[in-house]
């Protein structure tokens, strides 16, 4: 034991949590601690830092993904002549996204981790459904109907993307508050894409 708690001395709460365990009973519990900080370090500090590089990459994705969704939410709210129902949208959008982007925020400087994307992606891990330079700008210069008609078109795009990320993390994630986070993406944004198909038709 005294190895043990030598090693996870490297983190002081750990060592705490393993001799407060080995203390009050040597077997029930001790397995599932083990098992806990079986990961050296990283993997020994509190629940909230126990991560894998699919939570970190999810994370660092979706932010900007997220930025845009509500910069592009703004841009729309600024415009006059929107129908009612794409300005209630986008304002639902904004109020969702802005939030998330703080909390993901918060992960990634829990686990120390970069809060920007890394310029290279491993394998599997994709940021689509981004709007370019160009599809900003014609948002931003078009006006009424034709906005409206735009944000839609555009934001539609943008939601695939942000689910196909998300899928991504609830399969390959370990974080269980950002393995939540992505399933509540994939339920809130399908609705929301059905929402705006039915929108577009209407309009």
């Amino acid at each position: 034991m005294k190895k043990t708690l030598t090693i996870s001395a490297v983190t002081i709460a750990a060592a705490i949590a393993l001799a407060g365990c080995s203390a009050g009973s040597d077997g029930g519990s001790m397995p599932g601690m083990n098992h806990g900080s079986s990961g050296m370090s990283s993997s020994s500090a509190p629940a909230v830092a126990d991560f894998n590089d699919a939570d970190a990459i999810f994370a660092q994705m979706m932010i900007p993904h997220h930025t845009q969704a509500v910069e592009m939410s703004d841009m729309i709210l600024a415009k006059e002549a929107i129908p009612v129902p794409v300005t209630d949208l986008a304002t639902k959008i904004k109020a969702a996204q802005a939030p998330e982007i703080e909390k993901m925020t918060g992960w990634l400087t829990s686990w120390n981790q970069p809060t920007e994307m890394p310029t290279d992606m491993p394998a599997g891990h994709s940021m689509s459904g981004m709007m370019g330079d160009e599809d900003m700008a014609k948002l931003e210069a078009a006006q009424g109907t034709e906005a409206a008609k735009l944000f839609l078109t555009q934001m539609i795009a943008h939601h695939e993307g942000a689910i196909m990320m998300a899928k991504t993390e609830t399969t390959d994630g370990k974080n269980a508050e950002a393995v939540q986070l992505s399933k509540d993406i994939v339920t809130s944004q399908e609705a929301e894409m059905q929402e705006m198909k039915d929108l577009l038709a209407a309009l």
